[in-house]
């Protein structure tokens, strides 16, 4: 589904990517590993073009992604890829329900198929009765589920998340990866995960080790 060759990526006199390779496939989960500086959360944000590398090439079910850009990228962003990051990045002044919609609303989306899906998510994911709810009245685990619904909301064909559970304490951690699973199971998006706990690393399908900008 989604297929990364010889990516290099600079910035300035650092190289960060070295040459990287990888696959992913439909509804496969795949976690990210190595040390800090290993160059992980910039070939993460280069998957899912939030950045764009020096050299190589990127593509998703055969359409080449490098040659996207202006509306048509943000465009099919939107509509095929999920984000999760470590900090949910919430909109206080809005609810928990509107949080979740806020991609379909920029889709342009029905309202009215937007409010039920997001319940629907919300009912998936164990926080249907925190949908009127803002982000400051909510738990940690509590915010990154709304923002792991938020990723969903397009039922986009990958998500990838950043060091999701970095501000979760050891359960709260566990639950949300083993979501991942569950909803993998119940929708069929592949995860894409980088994190630096190994236990939860090694519950993904297959795991990637990376070091001084390489793949091992």
């Amino acid at each position: 589904m989604l297929k990364a060759s010889g990516i290099h990526k600079h910035y300035g006199n650092l190289h960060v990517l070295k040459g990287v390779d990888l696959e992913i496939s439909a509804s496969e989960i795949v976690s990210i590993v190595g040390s800090s500086g290993a160059g992980k959360s910039t070939l993460l944000h280069i998957l899912g073009t939030l950045d764009k590398p020096d050299e190589g090439t990127l593509s998703m079910n055969g359409k080449d992604l490098l040659k996207l850009s202006g509306e048509n990228l943000a465009k099919f962003r939107n509509e095929q890829i999920g984000f999760i990051f470590q900090f949910h990045n919430l909109l206080p002044e809005f609810t928990a329900s509107e949080n979740i919609q806020i991609p379909g609303m920029i889709k342009g989306s029905e309202s009215n198929k937007l409010l039920k899906r997001a319940g629907e998510l919300a009912e998936l994911l164990g926080i249907s009765h925190r949908l009127d709810h803002k982000p400051a009245t909510l738990s940690g685990g509590e915010q990154q589920r709304i923002a792991v619904a938020r990723a969903l909301i397009n039922d986009p064909s990958v998500v990838f998340a950043d060091e999701p559970s970095g501000n979760l304490d050891t359960e709260n951690a566990k639950t949300l990866h083993e979501l991942f699973f569950t909803l993998r199971k119940e929708l069929g998006q592949a995860f894409v995960i980088v994190t630096h706990n190994e236990d939860l690393a090694g519950m993904a399908d297959r795991k990637v080790t990376m070091k001084d900008g390489l793949i091992l």
